[in-house]
């Protein structure tokens, strides 16, 4: 099992935070490597809800499905990602901070089969992931640009 966890402060408040991770629709907006996101579930997105994702991995693309397993708005969002290689379980924090928020990651990775010998591996690549990610939405949410995620 490896385990990815850090965390990062965005000088946005918690609920606009968390309002644009909770809607996986928006992460192509922040990770460039997610190529398509689809909403499986109708109704609002809450614990349950479903989603079908591409991203490019290693230059081909990966599928995944994700599924929110605590929504607990606007401090807490759960979820578990299945893919045919591994298994990630874990969630978001957010907390009031002076001048924003610190979000912090704690995901459990699962792999499967000779997958699970690449695990170091894994972990330092992940790592590097997770904070490019974090640190592209950090720039969306504090910039003035023109696109503004959760317009949905």
């Amino acid at each position: 099992m490896v385990r990815l966890a850090g965390s990062i402060t965005i000088a946005r408040p918690p609920e606009a935070v968390f309002d644009v991770v909770a809607d996986e629709r928006n992460e192509p907006l922040y990770n460039p490597a997610m190529t398509s996101v689809e909403k499986l579930t109708g109704g609002p997105i809450g614990v349950g809800t479903r989603w079908r994702a591409t991203v490019m991995a290693r230059g081909r693309p990966t599928d995944m499905e994700l599924e929110v397993t605590e929504f607990s708005r606007p401090t807490r969002l759960g979820t578990v990602t299945r893919m045919t290689t591994a298994t990630v379980t874990g969630g978001l924090t957010l907390t009031p901070a002076r001048g924003g928020t610190v979000m912090s990651w704690d995901w459990s990775l699962r792999l499967r089969g000779a997958m699970r010998l690449l695990g170091p591996l894994f972990a330092r690549a992940g790592r590097r992931q997770e904070e490019r990610i974090w640190a592209s939405l950090k720039r969306l949410l504090e910039s003035d640009g023109n696109r503004r995620p959760g317009g949905r």
